[in-house]
């Protein structure tokens, strides 16, 4: 079946960086639009990035220039590069995956259990 592990979340100080990481397996990785979400305490799922099979990448306007959505197909591994990191990043952050990109979070077909990200001021 399918998996998405989530790794690499963590506490920094404002200013700081961090990596995360999604362990993919059970499906055919290269295929699928991957992507990032956050849900922080009291809001809504967002979407923070996806790539597309292809490579194409998007972001969100809160996190643009900071942080870099990259996969790595020979792995099946999808990682997020958050630099700069602020504390309004606080949340707890997930992987998905979806045959197309796009869409609300709940149409997203795959899970990660999530990591939590938490950065002091």
């Amino acid at each position: 079946q399918v998996q998405l592990v989530e790794s690499g979340g963590g506490s920094v100080q404002a200013g700081g960086s961090l990596r995360l990481s999604c362990a993919a397996s059970g499906y055919t990785y290269s295929r699928y639009c991957m992507a990032w979400f956050r849900q922080a305490p009291g809001k809504e799922r967002e979407g923070v990035a996806h790539i597309d099979s292809d490579g194409s990448t998007s972001y969100a306007d809160s996190v643009k220039g900071r942080f870099t959505i990259s996969k790595h197909n020979a792995t099946n591994t999808l990682y997020l590069q958050m630099n700069s990191l602020k504390p309004e990043d606080t949340a707890m952050y997930y992987c998905a995956a979806r045959f197309l990109c796009g869409g609300m979070w709940w149409e997203w077909s795959y899970w990660g259990q999530g990591t939590q990200v938490t950065v002091s001021s």
